[in-house]
């Protein structure tokens, strides 16, 4: 475990920086249009109710070095250009293109291969992690195997809602994904356990299975310091996450610590069916390392339609206007689960696939409502 402050529980995380000011500054050879980022780059800061300035420049190191700023700064030094962050504190790096993860020293965060919406996606991650902090904690060796705690006001012991995040298995989607998810939860009174995991892009299926299944067990060894319930745990999965989550559930049976109640969000629970029709440019056969055909125990073993009954109580939720296939998905499984022992709820409302995971949305109010009927 990371030296940490414990969080402040008034606020779901450990106490950040409390100015509102940031600074985005960016390489004008990353980028073709200065005006259509720069509208981005405004939105992205009004909508959390931020100011900075927004600075290109043709020298990335020495104009950071003079800017100053409070807290974290953003940088786009363009995709493979390096960029010396050691002097910076918290340097959250986004590259618009894929490739490799940038560990270097100084770097907190980088978000990588999401287009200019990398932008926006950067500015959301400082402003929880200035104001709703989480601590890292590690489960595994590898810097991906790590999940950020948070934890609410009160004495507790805390219900825990354990979040997975999604992104059709890539490693250019992280957990900052569930960030807003897990700042909610908390302020509702659950400790929440934002999970990273290897991905099978960059790894294999088998050390992501194993990292989701780790990092719950890890709940184990930090519960008495974080007063943690582990009889009330919930694991709450979106899109590639909802599958993950339910294939935990199925494989938790023996487990000493398993949840009392699996929500998918938008899930991917047929794995067979998401390759037949090639969803996300076949991104369950590049996942799995081929076809069913070819691999027809993985994805057996995988897919949480085939692992009926799953053996936990789960909500399983989309929004009606989603990807036609995932909501075809979602209602699949749960006609099929009510078939079986497992207690099943099944939930829609409006929204599409992002909307899910926002915790204004009145679909997300929907599921946390019924969350917390079950835990709390």
């Amino acid at each position: 475990m990371q030296d940490s402050p414990r969080p402040d529980a008034q606020h779901g995380g450990a106490p950040g920086d409390s100015s509102t000011t940031i600074d985005i500054v960016v390489s004008a050879d990353a980028i073709g249009h200065r005006g259509t980022i720069e509208e981005l780059a405004t939105r992205s800061l009004e909508s959390r109710n931020l100011t900075g300035r927004f600075v290109v420049t043709n020298d990335l190191q020495s104009t950071a070095a003079t800017l100053s700023y409070a807290g974290d700064l953003i940088v786009v030094p363009g995709v493979g250009q390096r960029f010396d962050a050691s002097v910076f504190d918290g340097v959250v790096r986004v590259d618009f293109g894929e490739c490799a993860p940038d560990r270097s020293p100084g770097v907190r965060h980088h978000i990588r291969g999401r287009g200019i919406d990398g932008i926006h996606f950067a500015v959301d991650s400082v402003y929880h992690h200035k104001f709703h902090r989480g601590i890292d904690i590690s489960y595994g060796d590898h810097p991906d195997q790590c999940a950020a705690l948070r934890i609410p006001a009160g004495s507790g012991p805390f219900p825990v809602a354990v979040l997975v995040h999604g992104g059709y298995w890539r490693a250019r989607w992280q957990y900052d994904l569930m960030d807003a998810l897990a700042v909610d939860l908390t302020r509702r009174g659950y400790a929440t356990w934002n999970v990273e995991y290897r991905r099978p892009d960059e790894h294999n299926w088998y050390a992501m299975t194993s990292d989701i299944s780790q990092s719950l067990q890890t709940l184990q060894s930090v519960h008495q310091e974080w007063n943690l319930d582990l009889d009330r745990i919930v694991t709450v999965g979106h899109s590639a996450g909802g599958q993950l989550v339910l294939r935990l559930a199925a494989d938790s049976g023996s487990n000493t610590v398993r949840p009392a109640l699996t929500v998918s969000l938008a899930g991917v629970l047929d794995l067979r069916t998401a390759d037949e029709r090639w969803l996300s440019e076949g991104a369950v056969s590049s996942a799995i390392g081929g076809r069913y055909a070819e691999h027809p125990a993985v994805y057996d073993d995988s897919s949480p339609i085939a692992r009926l009954p799953i053996g936990c109580a789960h909500v399983i939720a989309c929004g009606v206007s989603d990807d036609s296939d995932l909501l075809e998905i979602s209602r699949s499984f749960s006609d099929s689960a009510a078939g079986t022992t497992d207690v099943t709820t099944h939930v829609e409302g409006p929204g599409g696939h992002f909307d899910i995971i926002d915790p204004t949305s009145e679909i997300w109010a929907t599921v946390a409502a019924e969350i917390d009927s079950r835990l709390l």
